[in-house]
């Protein structure tokens, strides 16, 4: 189950890295950096062949950030997504959301436990965009669905 407090505390903690975000027209990581920038958070996107994304500087990986991310949502398939985590905690990163929405997303267990066992809190298959107030459109059905199934505490707005 997500924790919405803890979602929404994620969201709320900072400066937030979006990992696999690009200017590819089907990438939900660019409407997420997206997203995050229209609702005033500082959004880094992090893509290995990208320049900028969504008008914003990319950069090819956690090191090459300049100054502190407080966050990193992981937007690239869970075959990759315990490579991101690691890296998240090499860099002194503490927080991860393992993006789910739609399709396969990054959650897997071993992503998950490495986690768990190393004190990174975790966000686990869940779109920020059922968070981001106001919530709307398919979002705001997702979350809806979400509740209902029991996969979504009930005590967000």
């Amino acid at each position: 189950m997500i924790d919405s407090a803890q979602a929404n505390a994620f969201l709320s903690a900072g400066r937030i890295a979006v990992v696999g975000a690009s200017n590819e027209p089907k990438n939900f990581g660019r409407t997420i950096v997206q997203a995050l920038t229209d609702h005033g958070i500082d959004a880094v996107a992090v893509h290995p062949r990208e320049i900028s994304v969504s008008g914003r500087p990319c950069y090819p990986d956690l090191a090459s950030i300049p100054d502190a991310v407080d966050g990193v949502i992981v937007m690239v398939p869970k075959a990759s997504a315990l490579d991101v985590v690691r890296d998240c905690m090499e860099h002194g990163i503490a927080r991860v959301w393992l993006f789910k929405g739609a399709g396969p997303g990054a959650v897997s267990d071993e992503a998950v436990r490495f986690c768990n066992d190393h004190g990174v809190g975790v966000v686990a298959g869940a779109c920020p965009l059922m968070f981001l107030e106001p919530v709307g459109g398919v979002h705001k059905l997702h979350r809806a669905l979400r509740r209902m199934n029991g996969s979504l505490a009930k005590a967000s707005a």
